[in-house]
């Protein structure tokens, strides 16, 4: 694994996400057919660049599009 692979893994999962619909760490992994340790590099990626928030509801962990809007 390296930097791009992880770049385009990233973006696999973000095109999943960009539907607004809030996916379960399962449901990202079946839909994007990624292992589990390509689907944490992506999804930490994307919170680096703060583009995923998460929520918990009763212990399960969901992953939606942060949306960021400065106005400057």
């Amino acid at each position: 694994m390296n930097k791009y692979e992880i770049g385009v893994n990233a973006g696999k999962i973000w095109h999943l996400l960009k539907d607004n619909v809030r996916w379960s760490y399962q449901e990202l992994k079946e839909a994007s057919g990624l292992s589990d340790r390509d689907l944490n590099a992506a999804i930490g990626w994307l919170a680096r660049e703060d583009k995923i928030d998460f929520q918990t509801n009763s212990g399960d962990d969901h992953l939606f599009l942060s949306v960021n809007v400065y106005i400057g």
